[in-house]
């Protein structure tokens, strides 16, 4: 995954040249804490952002695309399926440069943020850390079929599911709440302490944004 801070921002869609193209926007969640957008482009198609704040992007499918910078060169880029990037509050212009569609996850911070480190704590130690900074923990979590989770504790988060599976949360006082997710579903979680049980038959994969 690229998980340096890079590129993007938050969405202002415009124009790229003199072309009718632009990209599609749907709005997922918006609270006080973030808003999710998922943002769609074709080959060829550009979108403008106006980095007024920082953000993590989440790339559902695309091969290659194009960064340039505001007052700066372009930049080529190779995207994969769960690539998850780090966003600060720069302005840039991303075009799809590939073959096809190119398709992305958006969560925007509208918290000031701190600086406080949560690192690993409260997750289960096979939670794989992808970066964490004044803005959010984000990792990345995978569930075997038919295993278990420790018993674990999340903050508030935003949920993007790669790989979806039925699931269910055993709550500390024994109660079970079935949580199963779908393919490409991108949902907002409550905090919450729980153990973790895949019982489908598909693995579980998903990428959690937690904004502080």
């Amino acid at each position: 995954m690229r998980t340096g801070a890079a590129l993007i921002g938050t969405i202002a869609i415009a124009v790229a040249g003199a072309g009718p193209a632009t990209a599609a926007k749907v709005e997922l969640v918006k609270n006080t804490k973030v808003v999710v957008t998922e943002e769609t482009l074709t080959p060829s198609e550009s979108e403008t952002v106006t980095g007024n704040r920082a953000s993590v992007v989440v790339y559902l499918s695309g091969d290659e695309s194009e960064i340039t910078f505001a007052g700066g060169p372009a930049r080529r880029e190779t995207i994969t399926r769960g690539e998850t990037v780090n966003e600060p509050a720069w302005a840039a212009t991303l075009t799809n440069t590939g073959w096809v569609t190119l398709r992305l996850v958006r969560v925007e911070f509208l918290t000031a943020g701190n600086n406080v480190k949560w690192e690993m704590t409260g997750l289960p130690p096979n939670y794989k850390l992808i970066f964490e900074d004044e803005h959010s923990r984000t990792y990345d979590i995978r569930i075997a079929a038919h295993t278990w989770e420790q018993k674990h504790t999340h903050h508030d988060r935003v949920v993007v599911c790669l790989s979806g599976a039925r699931l269910e949360h055993v709550l500390p006082d024994g109660s079970r709440q079935v949580s199963s997710l779908r393919t490409d579903e991108v949902v907002w979680r409550s905090a919450q302490t729980h153990k973790g049980h895949n019982l489908g038959k598909t693995d579980l994969w998903v990428i959690a944004i937690e904004p502080k």
